[in-house]
């Protein structure tokens, strides 16, 4: 679950007509926060970025899925679902 404040700043910037990129990436840099201050032990950073795309991608966030060969087919087809 996002925080409100990451969740806030990023439907600023779709209010503000920035890219989906730009507005996933307030999930990726809460992600990273995590990450560095232990609250989960992701493996390494990729990992973290994989997480705050998906939370993003939850929270309605147009970020397109991953490309063939960057994740499983699963991962795939539940990227485009939303």
């Amino acid at each position: 679950m996002p925080e409100k404040r990451t969740t806030a700043r990023a439907r600023r910037d779709a209010r503000q007509g920035k890219a989906a990129t730009t507005q996933a990436g307030e999930f990726v840099r809460e992600e990273m926060h995590h990450k560095r201050s232990g609250k989960h032990p992701v493996k390494s950073r990729r990992q973290a970025i994989a997480i705050g795309l998906s939370k993003a991608r939850r929270s309605g966030v147009k970020v397109g899925a991953p490309k063939r060969g960057r994740a499983s087919a699963a991962t795939r087809r539940k990227a485009q679902r939303g």
